[in-house]
């Protein structure tokens, strides 16, 4: 007698399971997909040419050693001769101008820099640097220098180029423009790719738009973080999201210190104005007295020290050193005893003040030196690859018969208002703090209303 079970059996079959329900948030996608493409269509030209000449200033510091090298460097001495020894042969080859500032050589193999302001000829904004041989005091050039990281004029022309595009003040709106928007791009890519992940994780073999979008979000991952990285420094020295961020800082008392310059006074303390002014040694306490004041406080190479402003002013010797570790300690030093009235350590900076110094010097390249040329330069290039990419992309979703068509619109009339109304509070505050970033968005806003109202009549006509 067969014991099998049978072969058939009552049981009705099982209904489908019911398809997942789509998360709030799903709607959104669209939405950033229509901002990614408009701003990225839009911006990019600006952010092209922040990261061409952000390229170009990556590679201008090594570029300046090897142009400048007579000037910035000289063969090892037994010997220096005193610092106000150099200044005055400093000043009797340029007696024109002020001395604004000395710079003694960080190095054994360096020049020392002594910085005149007010020089017929030379940018008000800039100085003019004479270099000094520290062993010999023979002067080896004079060179016109912008800002407090010493840049000669081949990286002062790069960045001046990058910030402004040589425009001045209206041109700084581009570099600001572009800041503003780099992040958003950036999330918007993410956001993006990593809700498409499965579907581009296989590139190889395919061809057109598909590869073009495979390599533009593959290369973007990787380099996003250091987008929004560039983007939020930038914006920090920025005219308008700058100096919100500025005042937000100080709001909250995390504004960057700074030495007391107040000299304790004395019968002798304008003779010692007039010392730094004129660099001559033979007034006050001189600037070797000052120099040797500051090494007593720990303040080793590579410093500056500025002389007073005024006859109720101190010598202020500083730390120089944006590579790490940096070296950002100051002293005030009255010109008429040449006693240390007031130390100020980088240690004692507030958070936000050390960041921003952090950041400030790892975007302009000098936090790690070399490597961090290189790593800007990387993310220039990338980019650059990016920009061309989503251009080629915008020139292959026509499909030869209607170039550039944009993204559908009218998604957001599905997101959930528990979802949509927060992201427009959100957006609205940021486009606040930061203006060049509201203001395009409202003008996107606006634009894609009118041609979505321009199309809807056009259809109902048809």
């Amino acid at each position: 007698m067969s014991t099998a079970p049978p072969t058939t059996t009552d049981e009705a079959p099982r209904p489908p399971a019911p398809a997942p329900s789509p998360s709030r948030w799903a709607p959104l996608r669209p939405l950033v997909l229509r901002l990614h493409f408009y701003a990225g269509l839009l911006v990019a030209p600006f952010l092209l040419i922040a990261a061409a000449t952000g390229f170009l200033y990556a590679c201008s510091y090594q570029a300046e050693k090897l142009l400048y090298s007579h000037e910035l460097t000289v063969p090892v001495g037994p010997t220096e001769v005193p610092v106000s020894e150099q200044v005055a042969a400093a000043r009797k080859a340029h007696p024109e101008g002020t001395v604004s500032a000395v710079r003694p050589a960080p190095a054994p193999d360096a020049t020392t820099r002594v910085l005149l302001t007010g020089v017929p000829g030379v940018d008000p904004g800039h100085t003019l640097a004479v270099f000094v041989d520290p062993y010999t005091g023979t002067v080896r050039g004079a060179l016109e220098q912008y800002g407090t990281s010493g840049a000669l004029p081949l990286r002062t022309w790069i960045d001046e180029f990058h910030r402004d595009l040589h425009l001045g003040d209206p041109g700084r709106l581009y570099s600001e423009l572009a800041a503003s928007w780099l992040w958003v791009i950036a999330g918007g890519g993410l956001v993006l790719w990593f809700s498409r992940r499965r579907a581009l994780r296989k590139v190889r073999g395919t061809s057109g738009r598909r590869r073009t979008l495979g390599l533009h979000g593959s290369i973007g991952v990787w380099a996003a973080a250091g987008f929004v990285f560039l983007s939020a420094t930038g914006l920090t020295w920025s005219t308008y999201a700058g100096a919100n961020i500025a005042e937000l800082r100080t709001t909250l008392g995390q504004a960057t210190p700074e030495v007391s310059a107040a000299a304790a006074g004395g019968e002798h303390t304008g003779h010692g104005a007039a010392a730094g002014t004129g660099g001559d040694a033979g007034h006050g306490v001189g600037l070797d007295t000052v120099l040797a004041a500051a090494r007593a406080q720990d303040l080793s190479d590579p410093v500056e020290i500025v002389p007073p402003a005024d006859a109720d002013s101190a010598y202020v010797v500083k730390q120089i050193q944006r590579s790490w570790p940096e070296k950002q300690d100051a002293v005030a030093v009255d010109p008429a005893t040449g006693q240390v009235t007031d130390v100020l350590r980088f240690d004692d900076y507030p958070v936000l003040a050390k960041l921003s110094r952090w950041g400030i010097d790892l975007h302009s390249g000098s936090l790690f030196g070399i490597v961090n040329q290189i790593a800007l330069a990387l993310l220039a290039l990338a980019l650059v690859l990016l920009i061309l990419w989503g251009y080629r992309m915008w020139w292959q979703r026509g499909r030869g018969s209607a170039f550039g068509r944009p993204i559908p619109r009218g998604a957001w009339a599905q997101v959930s208002p528990y979802v949509l109304v927060p992201a427009l509070a959100v957006t609205a505050v940021l486009g606040y703090f930061v203006p060049l970033l509201g203001i395009p968005l409202a003008a996107f806003i606006a634009v894609d209303i009118v041609l979505g109202e321009i199309a809807h009549r056009r259809e109902r006509r048809a």
